[in-house]
């Protein structure tokens, strides 16, 4: 059986979407004759936590761990709250203190790529016997956070090892970059580190046609696209499972950027003129959601609407999804966040409740609803058809037909996408 190192920051008991992409190929990579050799941070400061996913840990895998030095356990002393929020990228762009600026800038331009950059050193010391016990010839890193790159970068130029960078997200061009208050200086160390890790790899893999593009302009080496999925059946419950109220629900972080204002605006029009909406209707934000979200969500009236659970579990965030009238699929409105295609989307799609998605133009995770028939796509420009397909899908509500059709949905199941990665390995 082929081994392989694969060396994640992120594993449970990480919560999250970073944790699942990694944790599911692990699963079912031994099908394809392929054994994985996890190395992990021994003691992570992880944003949020989810014990529950430690039960999907496959068994007889060999795990690797090694400490890390986690600079925002320091951080914290100067304020718990904003730091747990900056780790997990939650950015104001309301106001930010002075506090949240000067954090801003110390992630920004000290601690680069990321403040995960302390592993890389001992991590490369570890390793180098760890893949010669093992007799390992292929390596994984995946980021972010991006310095996990960099140990690969050094174990292949100092072994005889195939080496797979995998990007779950952009480097230089995902859009919370530019609130980083990066110098120019630290702009161009990123943009040379981001270089060397994609020329010095043997493979890139990445998760949307956008990212594949944007590094083809960097690099020669051969890239794949290998998107997120999901891992659970496909929903077939009965209309007698389903919520009461007409809900309309967000899972994850409804990060600061991603606040479709059109959206609440048309939901207290509605409200305003329809009693029979008024009396139903219910928003359902689970996860983190930033504080210009709320704020607009309470501008506009609905608050009292309003249900805000911050987190739960990953088999609780997936009732959610299934129970739920609607989903609320929502991405910040930029090209730089058209190959941005949230993780959820893919349970989202497993669940088959209508999905509304609101987007940037030429948006990856929109094609996909598209493609697939799994609910409508507009624009944070959309106000009229938005409020056409939302009452649409009321009227539909009220009959107790509302439902989605949606069509080639399998070829996001996680055992198809291993066997894709099986095939690059």
């Amino acid at each position: 059986m082929h081994k392989v190192l694969i060396i994640s920051y992120y594993w449970p008991p990480a919560g999250g979407p970073g944790v699942q992409r990694w944790l599911k190929f692990v699963k079912y990579l031994p099908e394809f004759e392929i054994h994985p050799v996890i190395y992990i941070p021994k003691n992570p400061k992880y944003p949020i936590t989810d014990s529950s996913l430690n039960q999907e840990i496959p068994e007889n895998i060999t795990i690797y761990k090694n400490k890390i030095f986690e600079p925002y356990f320091f951080a914290g002393f100067l304020s718990k709250k904003k730091t747990k929020q900056i780790s997990s990228g939650v950015i104001s762009d309301e106001n930010p203190s002075l506090i949240e600026k000067f954090l801003l800038w110390i992630r920004g331009n000290m601690f680069i790529p990321d403040a995960r950059k302390y592993w890389v050193k001992p991590s490369v010391r570890l390793l180098t016997g760890i893949i010669e016990k093992e007799e390992i010839d292929t390596i994984i890193t995946t980021g972010p956070p991006h310095s996990l790159h960099l140990i690969g970068l050094e174990l292949k130029k100092n072994l005889d090892v195939k080496w797979l960078a995998d990007f779950r997200d952009p480097w230089t061009s995902i859009g919370y970059h530019t609130k980083l208050r990066l110098t120019k200086a630290s702009q161009r160390k990123h943009r040379q580190l981001e270089k060397k890790v994609a020329n010095g790899c043997d493979k890139l893999l990445v998760t949307s046609n956008t990212t594949k593009t944007e590094f083809e302009t960097i690099t020669t080496t051969p890239i794949y696209v290998i998107t997120n999925g999901y891992d659970i059946p496909e929903s077939e419950l009965p209309f007698s499972a389903l919520d009461k109220k007409f809900t309309l629900s967000h899972i994850g972080s409804l990060l600061t950027g991603r606040n479709p204002e059109n959206l609440w605006k048309v939901l207290s029009e509605i409200i305003n003129e329809n009693e029979a909406f008024r009396n139903v209707f219910q928003l359902n934000l689970i996860g983190v959601a930033g504080q210009d979200v709320l704020n607009s969500i309470n501008d506009n009236g609905l608050e009292f609407y309003t249900r805000i659970i911050e987190y739960v579990t990953h088999e609780e965030a997936v009732n959610y999804q299934r129970r739920s009238q609607l989903l609320l699929l929502a991405e910040i409105d930029s090209p730089q966040t058209r190959g941005i295609i949230p993780g959820k989307l893919f349970e989202y799609l497993a669940a088959k409740r209508p999905i509304l998605a609101i987007g940037p133009e030429q948006w990856e995770g929109g094609e996909i609803v598209k493609s697939t028939n799994s609910g409508i796509v507009c624009n944070y420009n959309s106000v009229a058809d938005l409020k056409a397909v939302i009452l649409k899908w009321f009227h539909l509500y009220q009959q107790g037909i509302l439902m989605v059709s949606s069509v080639n949905i399998k070829e996001y199941n996680r055992r198809t996408l291993t066997a894709k990665l099986a095939e690059l390995l």
